[in-house]
C-alpha cells in the first residue's frame, strides 16, 4: 500500500490532487426527493438533504476540472441553472457543466 511518504512531493502538490468543497442547491417546492447525479459519482444518484424551505442541499469535495451533473426531482431530470453551462452526456441527454478551480 502506498502512503503519503512514498509519494514524491511534486505529485502530492499537483493541482490534480487538489480538492474544493462544492455546494449544490436545488429549488424543488413540494418534491418528495431530490438526487444529485454526476460524473464525479459515476452517475449514481445521491440523495440531497431537504432544508426548512423549498431548497435541497448537498456538499462534497471535487477535484479541479470540469464535471457534468444534473438533479433528479422525484425522478425527473432537472438541470442546475447555477452552473457554467450545459452539454450533452454519452446518452445525448442534457447535463449541467460545473468548473472547479
Amino acid at each position: 500500500m502506498k502512503t503519503v511518504c512514498d509519494t514524491p512531493a511534486a505529485e502530492r502538490c499537483s493541482a490534480n490532487n487538489s480538492l474544493r468543497t462544492v455546494s449544490f442547491y436545488c429549488s424543488a417546492p413540494g418534491a418528495k426527493s431530490v438526487e444529485l447525479v454526476g460524473t464525479f459519482n459515476q452517475r449514481q444518484p445521491v440523495l440531497m438533504r431537504q432544508g426548512t424551505d423549498e431548497w435541497w442541499f448537498f456538499q462534497l469535495e471535487l477535484p479541479l476540472g470540469q464535471h457534468q451533473c444534473h438533479f433528479l426531482v422525484d425522478g425527473n431530470r432537472k438541470l442546475n441553472p447555477q452552473t457554467s453551462g450545459t452539454a450533452r452526456d454519452n446518452a445525448n441527454q442534457p447535463v449541467s457543466l460545473i468548473v472547479v478551480n
